[in-house]
């Protein structure tokens, strides 16, 4: 028997990835069926159990894989000399998901997930993993915001940090509830803030 080459394992996997992306997204994930990516990937249940156990590992495997394209962003962006400013950073990251968030684009399935990850233990696992880690990355932004004096010298970084994961989750939401939310009105919406007089803190002493 002919020995299988890795590029085509590869292919068939992306293949099996494709199909079942489509399903979820015409179906939504809880309706889909592993019947249901069997047919639309034109492979047999063995062919597609080699590959994949459950239709959660291909849950995970779709989000990890868009979750880690979206720290590689991140990554670079750390790298960056001299540091972009938030508004530019924002912005671009929200330029990304708009690229994936067309009719059969991934980031339409983020909500899906999130919602899993709340009742399902070992799904949860997988997206705490990948959020907790998208949030380190950007409390370590917010401490090289911080030390480029862009900050406040004892500004809480973490705090800020955690403030900032939440934008783009929110920026997802509204584009696939709301639809009509871009990436420049999150750009503005931060030099808003920037720019204008420094919102009143409350005294929580």
């Amino acid at each position: 028997m002919p020995k299988v080459s890795a590029e085509h394992l590869e292919r068939r996997r992306q293949q099996i990835l494709e199909a079942a992306r489509i399903c979820f997204i015409r179906k939504g994930v809880h309706e889909t069926s592993m019947q249901d990516v069997f047919a639309e990937s034109g492979l047999s249940a063995g062919a597609v159990y080699r590959y994949f156990k459950s239709k959660n590992d291909i849950i995970v495997a779709i989000m990890g894989a868009t979750g880690l394209r979206l720290r590689d962003f991140m990554e670079e962006v750390l790298h960056e000399d001299p540091l972009p400013p938030l508004d530019d950073v924002v912005y671009r990251f929200a330029e990304v998901i708009v690229s994936w968030s067309g009719e059969g684009g991934v980031t339409r399935l983020a909500p899906q997930a999130w919602a899993l990850a709340t009742y399902d233990p070992q799904f949860a696992g997988r997206v705490r993993d990948t959020m907790g880690g998208m949030r380190d990355l950007w409390i370590v932004y917010a401490e090289r915001l911080r030390d480029a004096g862009r900050l406040p010298s004892d500004a809480d970084t973490d705090a800020v940090g955690k403030l900032l994961v939440g934008l783009l989750p929110g920026f997802i939401i509204q584009r696939a509830i709301l639809g009509e939310t871009d990436a420049d009105t999150m750009r503005r919406g931060i030099r808003a803030l920037m720019e204008h007089a420094p919102l009143p803190v409350a005294d929580t002493r």
